[in-house]
């Protein structure tokens, strides 16, 4: 069955396909059915990804799913937060995931509390209007180190030192760090819950 996924990052797509696979969903994402992004004027994920849910829902008339994720950082009261992937913007540097490693660097030169979290939001609807939407929350804590370290993923996988490991999620090989991410933890529910309630 075809599942609109209400975003367009490719590294989001590739993640959540594998995960929903096994359920006989095929994810598609909102822009290949010509569907506009959602405004996001909130300030928690849960409401972000509802809204991006029921918008790719309506718009396209199928089941849909959605994230809201982003990076909490402790000594930032947990900022960026929902502004994870505009972080670089505030700084005046172009919106682009490097830049985005780099200003959080920047910022944190002379911070020794490094402990940061990161979170995922997921929201799936049957339909627009769907009374009962499933609702997962993924978290990883770990700590922002001082240099970016590996080349798999994307965003801030490359500063998020994962104490489990003694790796940053970008120097994981990518199957290890789905299983262990904070979208790889709330897919994991999400296939749960859709197994129960869905199928």
């Amino acid at each position: 069955m075809k599942m609109v996924l209400a975003s367009n990052n490719p590294g989001k797509l590739v993640e959540l396909q594998a995960m929903f696979a096994p359920l006989g969903f095929d994810l598609v994402t909102q822009g290949s059915l010509d569907i506009p992004e959602a405004p996001e004027p909130y300030h928690t994920f849960i409401e972000n990804a509802l809204t991006k849910a029921r918008h790719a829902a309506r718009h396209s008339g199928l089941p849909a799913v959605a994230d809201d994720a982003g990076l909490c950082v402790d000594a930032f009261g947990g900022l960026p937060g929902v502004q994870t992937a505009f972080y670089a913007t505030q700084f005046g540097y172009p919106k682009s995931d490097a830049n985005n490693v780099w200003a959080l660097l920047e910022q944190m030169q002379g911070i020794n509390n490094r402990r940061a979290a990161m979170v995922c939001t997921l929201v799936a609807l049957r339909s627009a209007e769907d009374p009962e939407p499933l609702v997962a929350v993924g978290r990883v804590v770990g700590q922002i180190t001082r240099e970016p370290l590996g080349n798999n993923g994307f965003g801030f996988d490359p500063v998020m030192l994962i104490s489990d490991f003694g790796l940053t999620f970008a120097q994981l090989p990518i199957e290890v760090k789905n299983a262990n991410s904070h979208r790889g933890r709330a897919a994991a529910a999400m296939v749960a819950m859709m197994r129960e309630r869905w199928l």
